[in-house]
């Protein structure tokens, strides 16, 4: 890479559009948010966004982790509560130093399109982070155990890949996100996804949900977990980010940090590929749709 390459790239301004997950409010992660806060300003970014875990609509369809620590909806409920008035502390707490921005994560289980629509309503959120763990009320992220059970009981990973793509569809639809969260997630356990993305029935789903963002003006998630999960590529994946830029649809960095350790990790190499595929980085900041629901 020449100088002036380098150069430029230590110009493009750190964010996250997908963030701060910490082991205060997330089973899964690690550390305070404010530990997490001071962490995104010592490392330089201008803005982030915190986007903790919506709270469950009953026990059934809590995290496995949250199971098995004996956390109830009506506990995890008063988490998220916690966790709205403490991330809008920091956020006036630190305003001087980083832009926070006070957003969640959705989920696409069972009664999912009239539950997001009353937390959006209840805890104003400035934004909301649209994601696909769930379906058909497994979370096919959590374990490879989860991930095949879900695609045997479909009929197979094709099928699982199509379902997965009208789930998010339909969830874009419904809530209309401000940012579309790791966008093929579901190729997080299928090592043979490069082939299976092509396959007519996919990609076709795989444009129409482009097509759908693009109308909506939504951002997408460039997000950077799945290289500190040890995958060759960042969620998007190559063939639909380009296609995602044939579009001009808006991709931004996300790092999905679930503790201190992880962020900034891998934030250069991001840019460097958005960069290189001629990606605004400029970035777009996640704004409030419409939620007249």
């Amino acid at each position: 890479m020449k100088n002036n390459q380098i150069d430029n790239l230590k110009k493009i301004k750190l964010v996250s559009v997908h963030g701060g997950h910490s082991g205060e409010f997330c089973n899964h992660a690690q550390n305070t948010l404010e530990e997490i806060i001071i962490k995104y300003i010592e490392v330089g970014f201008e803005w982030v966004g915190i986007t903790e875990h919506i709270y469950p609509i009953s026990n059934e369809l809590r995290y496995p982790d949250e199971a098995v620590a004996g956390i109830d909806v009506s506990m995890l409920a008063k988490r998220f509560t916690e966790y709205i008035k403490t991330c809008r502390k920091l956020q006036e707490k630190y305003q001087d130093f980083i832009t926070i921005m006070v957003g969640f994560e959705s989920e696409t289980y069972r009664g999912y399109k009239d539950f997001i629509p009353y937390i959006i309503k209840k805890f104003e959120p400035d934004y909301v982070v649209g994601s696909v763990h769930h379906v058909n009320d497994v979370c096919i992220d959590y374990s490879k155990e989860y991930y095949d059970c879900t695609a045997e009981a479909l009929g197979g990973i094709d099928k699982l890949y199509c379902k997965y793509f009208d789930v998010q569809y339909e969830m874009i639809e419904a809530i209309e996100p401000s940012v579309v969260g790791h966008f093929d997630l579901i190729r997080i356990f299928d090592e043979n996804y490069h082939e299976r993305i092509e396959h007519p029935l996919i990609w076709q789903r795989i444009t129409r949900n482009l097509e759908l963002i693009k109308k909506k003006n939504l951002i997408m998630d460039f997000n950077l977990r799945a290289l500190m999960k040890g995958a060759s590529e960042p969620y998007i994946s190559a063939p639909i980010l380009a296609e995602a830029k044939k579009m001009n649809i808006s991709v931004v960095i996300g790092d999905d940090s679930h503790g201190v350790k992880d962020i900034g990790v891998n934030i250069e190499k991001g840019i460097e590929i958005l960069n290189s595929i001629g990606f605004d980085t400029n970035w777009q900041r996640p704004k409030r749709l419409n939620y007249n629901f």
